[in-house]
Formats: C-alpha cells, sequence, structure tokens
C-alpha cells in the first residue's frame, strides 16, 4: 500500500526504521493527534495512543502521566517553541523521533490558512542532536533522507540531493 505511494516515502522510511529498533510488544506514545501514520504503525502490530491536540508546549500531562514503553515524534518539534521541555517529561526510556531538517534553500514552513500549522525550529542534524543530548538522551541510530518531487526548478532539482528527513532512534541516559 503505502511502500508504493510516491508522497508517502517518509512513511515507508519512518515504519522501516521503527521496525529496526522497536518491538510490536512495546507500547507506543505518539506525540500528536491520530494521522495516517499511526494507523500505519496499527497496522504493523504496534500499541499505538496518542496525544490528545494540547499545546504540548504548555500541557505535558499525558505525556508525563504515560506509562507507554516507547515516545515517538514524527515532525512534531519543529512546531513547539520549546521542544527541550517535551523531551526532559518523557519518562519511557525510548525515542523515535524524526524532524524536517533545514534547507538553505527553502524558507521554513508557514502555512497561509492555519496559524497552528508553521515549523518554529527546522533543524540541521547537529542542532537536533544537541537537543536530544542536552535533555538525556543518547543516540543509538540515526538516518536521513531526501523528499523529492516531480516539480521542475532549481529547488526541485536540488531536493534530489539534499536531505529533507532526519530520523533517530535514542535511549534515555
Amino acid at each position: 500500500m503505502y511502500e508504493h505511494s510516491y508522497p508517502n516515502k517518509r512513511f515507508k522510511h519512518t515504519i522501516e526504521f521503527l521496525k529496526k529498533h522497536i518491538s510490536t510488544s512495546e507500547n507506543i506514545l505518539d506525540l500528536g493527534v491520530i494521522n495516517p501514520f499511526t494507523e500505519i504503525m496499527k497496522q504493523h502490530g504496534y500499541p499505538v495512543e496518542n496525544t490528545k491536540g494540547e499545546d504540548l508546549d504548555i500541557d505535558t500531562s499525558n505525556i508525563t502521566s504515560s506509562n507507554a514503553d516507547v515516545i515517538t515524534a514524527f515532525e512534531i518539534f519543529e512546531h513547539l517553541l520549546s521542544p527541550y521541555t517535551v523531551l526532559k517529561s518523557i519518562k519511557a526510556e525510548k525515542l523515535v523521533a524524526s524532524v524536517p531538517l533545514k534547507l538553505w534553500f527553502s524558507p521554513a514552513y508557514r502555512s497561509k490558512t492555519d496559524m497552528r500549522d508553521r515549523h518554529y525550529h527546522e533543524f540541521e542534524d547537529w542542532q537536533f542532536d544537541w537537543l536530544l543530548e542536552k535533555s538525556g538522551w543518547k543516540i543509538i541510530d540515526r538516518e536521513k533522507w531526501t523528499n523529492p518531487t516531480k516539480k521542475i526548478g532549481v529547488r526541485p532539482i536540488l531536493r534530489w540531493f539534499t536531505p529533507r528527513y532526519y530520523i533517530v532512534y535514542a535511549e534515555r541516559v
């Protein structure tokens, strides 16, 4: 299904990375509301619960009260003003998180119609690594991948060669 869908290349990479590090016997708290990737995780046998759409910069109660074995955060931290606070509040020992990487040839994403759908942070890989390490996580594995488009132009060509997504598996220190 999703493996062959061009717009969902990141879903294919993400589920492969998750399967490499996380057993289907481990409970997952996925930061963010239920989304298409939540359903993919469930189809692959993962027991997944999501946060409820609360502003995680202000309310981390669903994270601190969770007994999940693993926290997943797929393209969430770039929307937060203070991802450090969220990372510190996690009780689980394992974290799988992905972020879009900052592209030198493209400005940070900002929706013109949804005031909440904006990227406060677009990280370089070393910045995200530093954030994780500073908040008490040790990175065990990491991967990057590109996000090519079928458009014509200089930026679309650069997207064929420049990594757009960065995913890490980390454990609590």
